[in-house]
């Protein structure tokens, strides 16, 4: 299935599907896009470019979100929660007059209620724990625990501060158990690195 999408290419920002983002919309061509979606269906694609300069070229796959939560200010900005729906690959760019960029995409149909074995359950949750001691975060083992697998994989892939190229693989995973896994040996990697404070960035 293939459909129009009005896109909001932001470096560092993934989102998955059952996921949320928040959002601070301030650029006047991105309260545009906004206004167009709450005017028609609510969908934003969020992608990544592939370089950080207006008009770079995307990446393949994002993920499609709809606007849930919406607050508009009184100067034209809005401060939005993107409700992840369902990943999706750019088939190709359509040239707009819209000061926002539109493509054609086609919907990726994921699995649904992915889940993973007790061996790579346990092998994640061993890594992040040395990641975040690492890194000094503070985290509620209790509650981690407490997830299921693809809020766990899909909402650590979302949030931990892996540069930019490294969180695209995460979201191109085709499933979780390869996710899962890709994200122990990016942990495992960072975590050898001297220099890690260098790369361990969002774009």
């Amino acid at each position: 299935m293939t459909q129009r999408l009005s896109i909001f290419p932001l470096p560092g920002a993934i989102l998955f599907p059952g996921l949320q983002l928040p959002l601070h919309i301030f650029e006047p061509r991105y309260r545009q896009l906004v206004g167009s979606a709450l005017a028609k269906d609510r969908l934003i694609g969020m992608i990544q470019p592939q370089k950080s300069k207006d008009g770079a070229p995307l990446y393949e796959i994002g993920c499609m979100g709809r606007i849930g939560d919406v607050e508009a200010l009184e100067d034209g900005r809005y401060n939005i929660i993107l409700d992840g729906e369902t990943r999706f690959r750019v088939l190709r760019e359509l040239d707009v007059t819209t000061a926002f960029r539109q493509v054609e995409v086609e919907l990726i149909d994921d699995p649904k209620d992915q889940i993973l074995s007790s061996v790579e359950r346990a092998g994640f949750e061993f890594e992040a724990r040395r990641f975040a001691d690492m890194q000094g975060y503070s985290v509620d083992w209790d509650s981690v625990a407490r997830l299921d697998d693809e809020t766990l994989i899909n909402g650590v892939a979302q949030i931990i501060p892996f540069d930019a190229a490294s969180k695209q693989a995460l979201l191109e995973a085709p499933d979780l158990s390869q996710r899962c896994e890709l994200m122990i040996q990016l942990m495992q990697f960072f975590a050898l690195r001297d220099d890690g404070d260098e790369i361990i960035t969002l774009q």
